[in-house]
């Protein structure tokens, strides 16, 4: 089986890391495409894949996503056509469900924020199957045309699944130099480039100035752009710590205290790994962050002198673990009689 892989965005590398291994296990072969954004080639890279690169993010405009849209479907058709792949699987990437229909490959696309409207309009129409949580109310995917049997579901978070057999590396924390006496505090900026994200987030600059002027804090703010990662350190907060480049956010998350993230991956992350975590996200709250609110595994935040601020002792009851090969055999259901 000869199997075709987008990775758009940093998460991407993560969750179907696993899902390769048991690919390759069934002796798949694997060919890889991503997009320069973020940390995304950094993360490859971290984890040994190789890719083709083929295009970059649009940035914040409507018209520049519209170009870069057109302009990386084009290049992955001409890329993909005459490669004989047997099935094309993303997280998110409409280019990839897109391309493969226009070529005959059956797809698969999962995702876990459903209000990403333009392009959940664009990819599930065109995916064979569309694998989600269980915590996103069916009827708010109908909207882009997905139905059963297009609609496949699987119980807990991504993470559980693609983090079952994470075990921290402690030079993670090591290597930022440290201080594990003072608390330990993850920090993610605000998806800022995202059209679901488009309303200012105000509170963020807050938190940062908080932590950033605790005493007995090391926050580490693991930015997702250049332009994030310059304003954090021209702030000049001495509690922060900004790294250079992609780090083991896993392990930072595993060995920290808290996290409080504005974005969606490293929240779920802290979850399933049974850390407390406060989320800041602006936009439009999905089903999963409904949910974990509901299960009290993530504290919206208002007001950071809120943030519980102290040493954490670590409890492997709290951490949630699940089986990759369910979430794998969802996927692959695309290559069943009768699929799409």
């Amino acid at each position: 089986m000869r199997v075709w892989i987008d990775m758009t965005a940093p998460a991407h590398v993560l969750v179907y890391r696993p899902l390769m291994d048991l690919l390759r296990e069934q002796g798949a072969e694997i060919e890889l495409t991503a997009r320069d954004y973020a940390q995304t080639l950094q993360l490859l890279e971290l984890h040994g894949m190789e890719a083709e690169v083929i295009g970059h993010h649009g940035g914040r405009s409507r018209l520049g996503k519209a170009r870069s849209l057109v302009s990386r479907l084009h290049h992955l058709r001409r890329w993909a056509k005459g490669r004989r792949f047997d099935i094309a699987l993303a997280h998110g990437s409409h280019e990839l469900t897109i391309s493969a229909r226009r070529l005959g490959i059956p797809s698969s696309t999962t995702f876990d924020y459903e209000w990403a409207s333009l392009q959940h309009q664009l990819g599930c129409r065109a995916a064979t199957r569309v694998v989600v949580p269980e915590a996103i109310p069916p009827e708010r995917l109908e909207r882009y045309g997905v139905h059963a049997p297009k609609l496949r579901r699987y119980p807990g978070l991504k993470e559980e699944y693609y983090l079952s057999d994470f075990q921290p590396d402690r030079s993670a924390v090591t290597a930022l130099g440290i201080d594990e006496t003072r608390i330990l505090v993850i920090v993610r900026t605000p998806p800022d480039v995202s059209l679901y994200h488009r309303a200012s987030n105000p509170l963020f600059p807050r938190v940062l100035d908080h932590l950033g002027r605790h005493p007995d804090v090391q926050a580490v703010v693991v930015p997702r752009t250049e332009e994030q990662r310059d304003y954090v350190q021209s702030l000049e907060l001495p509690s922060l710590i900004v790294p250079d480049r992609a780090v083991d956010a896993q392990s930072l998350i595993a060995l920290s205290d808290i996290v409080v993230s504005a974005g969606g991956t490293m929240n779920r992350e802290a979850a399933a790994l049974g850390v407390p975590v406060y989320t800041t996200f602006g936009g439009r709250l999905g089903g999963v962050d409904e949910w974990l609110m509901r299960e009290r595994r993530l504290v919206p935040l208002t007001d950071p002198r809120a943030i519980d601020l102290r040493k954490r002792e670590p409890d492997e009851s709290k951490r949630v673990r699940r089986d990759p090969r369910l979430m794998l055999d969802l996927l692959l259901s695309a290559l069943e009689k009768n699929a799409g």
